[in-house]
């Protein structure tokens, strides 16, 4: 196990805080001049707000209006849910699905510190790995990144884990007894055999008041784009073990057409089911991630 003293923690750290520190300085000089990012203890001033609790040393350095928050007005709890199972291994070199969601969640961690936002991890393949309790202190901060580095670093696991992604939606739903935001990381390669069952289970979370996320967390060159030469090809199912050899060209137009009729059946059913699910690709950087936390944030406080 790392210390606390590890430099490979302390750097999940730095990436954390300076991915928010850069993201927080483009949205000082971007559209969406909403967001309270830097300043737990601001929100964006209203028409009707007394004028006195304008913060104006603030607005000479954005030129917008913020007036000064209680802390009983940032109350906000959040439950991060990361997939751990052998497919979010994927791929098998570089920028895994596990190391990006880590990496997400190390960042909205640091949001929700510095918004002084009460939050939670919990890990899951076929079952529940570990849970946190729900806390805001510094303390849990620093605890939660040390989780996250060592599980970055650990090998997946030896034992054949495949996925159980809606059985344990529903005992989140049963374990989560405040009204929370649920933040999901996922490839939702289970929910690919039946949708539905998905669904059900996503509405299980809203049935009990609970705002939900989920970031469909994929590597869109190989898993969305099928980028791979022509050629024969070994794919190893990374949770069962089964292996087959293929010829990409043999196979791409097959996995295209059933992959998008998955999306488009998601699409659909996200608008009927008023998910916000969020692609998030391993490839794209971390402002995907952000700014929809952030819109849902908005709306919740």
């Amino acid at each position: 196990m790392k210390s606390p003293d590890s430099p490979l923690y302390k750097s999940l750290d730095f990436f954390a805080s300076q991915t928010v520190e850069g993201f927080i300085t483009g949205m000082h000089k971007s559209p969406y001049q909403g967001f309270s990012v830097e300043f737990a203890e601001h929100r964006v001033y209203n028409p009707g707000d007394s004028i006195r609790h304008i913060d104006w040393k603030l607005y000479a350095r954005t030129d917008h209006l913020y007036v000064k928050r209680y802390d009983e007005e940032t109350n906000l709890r959040a439950h991060l849910i990361l997939d751990t199972s052998r497919s979010m291994y994927f791929p098998p070199t570089g920028e895994t699905k596990l190391s990006f969601g880590i990496k997400a969640i190390a960042v909205l961690c640091q949001l929700l510190k510095r918004q002084r936002d009460a939050f939670a991890l919990t890990t899951f393949s076929d079952r529940i790995h570990s849970q946190t309790p729900v806390r805001s202190s510094e303390g849990h901060y620093q605890e939660m990144l040390l989780f996250l580095q060592q599980l970055m670093d650990s090998p997946p696991s030896p034992e054949k884990e495949e996925t159980r992604l809606v059985k344990m939606i529903h005992i989140m739903a049963e374990k989560i007894q405040r009204r929370s935001l649920v933040i999901l990381f996922s490839d939702l390669f289970d929910s690919l055999s039946d949708p539905n069952a998905f669904f059900d289970a996503i509405n299980h979370l809203k049935f009990k008041k609970h705002e939900i996320i989920v970031f469909h967390t994929l590597a869109s060159r190989e898993e969305t784009l099928f980028e791979y030469e022509s050629g024969p090809y070994m794919f190893v199912d990374p949770e069962s073990g089964e292996s087959f050899k293929v010829h990409t060209e043999d196979v791409r137009e097959a996995y295209l057409e059933k992959i998008q009729a998955f999306n488009h059946l998601v699409k659909e059913k996200c608008l009927q089911y008023k998910l916000d699910l969020i692609p998030a690709d391993i490839y794209q950087g971390f402002n995907q991630i952000m700014i929809p936390f952030l819109l849902k944030r908005q709306k919740l406080i």
